[in-house]
């Protein structure tokens, strides 16, 4: 039979080895406790071959761009100086009753100058595919020259691009009676049944 004491020791030790149990139940392990996750960072870099593209792309990109404002500008200083359609440029003999109407069938402005002896007495401006008329040519015989091109210069009385310089080889003749006056038409374009003839004049020559 076993002593009170002896009994009271193993209650003591069945005690202390649930509680040692207890620990290891609930005190997590060292190796999983939580450990905090750091996010992951990519890091990509472009090979030369796609760098050179990119920067070709850019540079395309920033010339299309430049050429077209510099194309935008350009048609707009043109706008502002290029002259109405019919507007007398020079008026030194004039004050009659003839009429010229010229018609201007072709891609480019043109200038139409009468001069009579070795003075020039009027010019108009006829812009491209338009027509446009003098209306107060005093009598007298006139030879008639003429000039198509692009960008008109006002204070050169030219056209800075793309000119080209003729003459009528035939004069004309403008004369007023008490009941009529007289009117013609040029055309500054060939045309299929056309009776009058150009020349080529030296641009020198020309009554700018």
């Amino acid at each position: 039979m076993r002593s009170p004491s002896g009994r009271a020791a193993l209650r003591t030790s069945a005690v202390a080895a649930v509680a040692l149990a207890g620990g290891l139940l609930t005190t997590p392990p060292a190796s999983a406790a939580p450990v905090a996750s750091a996010p992951a960072v990519t890091t990509v870099t472009p090979t030369a071959h796609q760098a050179a593209h990119q920067a070709a792309q850019q540079a395309a990109h920033q010339a299309a761009q430049q050429a077209a404002q510099q194309a935008a500008q350009q048609a707009a200083q043109q706008a502002a100086v290029r002259p109405r359609n019919g507007r007398i440029l020079y008026e030194r003999i004039s004050g009659g009753l003839g009429r010229l109407k010229i018609k201007n069938g072709t891609s480019r402005d043109g200038v139409v100058a009468l001069v009579k002896g070795k003075k020039k007495a009027i010019s108009i401006y006829v812009r491209a595919k338009s027509t446009a008329t003098i209306r107060d040519v005093r009598d007298g015989t006139y030879r008639i020259y003429f000039t198509t091109g692009t960008r008109f210069s006002v204070s050169k009385g030219r056209f800075t691009r793309a000119a080209s310089y003729q003459r009528f080889t035939s004069k004309l003749r403008f004369r007023t009676t008490s009941s009529t006056a007289t009117a013609w038409t040029l055309t500054l374009n060939p045309v299929k049944g056309g009776n009058a003839r150009t020349t080529y004049v030296n641009p020198k020559d020309f009554p700018a």
